[in-house]
């Protein structure tokens, strides 16, 4: 299945990242520095949502003892990692011509640059435990602990006096332009199925490494050669 989402994701990288940067317009109030949104909205909705579907897996995998469900969220980590760090690093890059700064402690940044963090402490936690099984446990306390930051993101621009505008995405009264809707919309689809496409790789290689030593692995081509 990995094809399926991944050759899709390139195209629809292509074509949002054109509409993007070539067809949409120029927006009145922010020129040309708000087509960074095209790929600061997209990672920030991701690294939020695969916190929570990581969370939702650890979950199942420490309450029914399911290996697949934890290896699942250990696959998902290191692309929801990635999705916050491209998340901060171009809302600095968005900051910087808006409000005259690179970084401001801002709530919602500050509660993303935590996001990044837990993600960081799971990988951390997971790699640092030898016993699988252990690992899976203690990375999954902490995914469902740090599940609370995730309303606290996208709460924080209503809940305390923030720089950070309010959601791009809106689903009734918006004036965004047509070509800027295709544009994210495209480029948020592009994203789910790349974050779909690495994460089934990553588990891949995760089954294939802890049973290796069984005769089901030894017998695959791939592994034979």
């Amino acid at each position: 299945m990995i094809p399926w989402f991944a050759f899709p994701a390139a195209i629809l990288f292509a074509i949002g990242l054109y509409i993007g940067f070539f067809v949409a317009p120029t927006d009145a109030q922010q020129g040309e520095f708000y087509r960074i949104m095209f790929i600061h909205v997209p990672a920030s909705i991701l690294s939020m949502f695969l916190y929570l579907i990581m969370a939702g897996y650890a979950a199942l995998g420490l309450i029914f003892n399911t290996r697949l469900s934890a290896m699942m969220a250990t696959a998902i980590a290191p692309t929801g990692a990635l999705f916050a760090f491209i998340s901060l690093w171009t809302g600095a890059l968005w900051g910087k011509p808006m409000w005259g700064a690179w970084w401001l402690w801002d709530a919602r940044l500050t509660s993303e640059l935590i996001l990044l963090f837990l993600y960081l402490g799971f990988i951390a936690l997971h790699a640092s435990i030898d016993d699988p099984r252990r690992a899976d446990r203690a990375a999954a306390l902490l995914a469902i602990v740090g599940s609370v930051n995730v309303p606290i993101i996208y709460f924080s621009v209503k809940w305390w006096n923030t720089l950070h505008q309010g959601s791009t995405i809106k689903f009734s009264g918006t004036t965004m332009h047509i070509a800027m809707q295709h544009a994210l919309f495209t480029m948020l689809a592009a994203c789910w199925l790349y974050a779909i496409a690495v994460s089934l790789a990553r588990v891949r290689s995760i089954i294939l490494e802890r049973e290796r030593n069984t005769t089901w692995v030894a017998e695959l081509p791939e592994v034979r050669q």
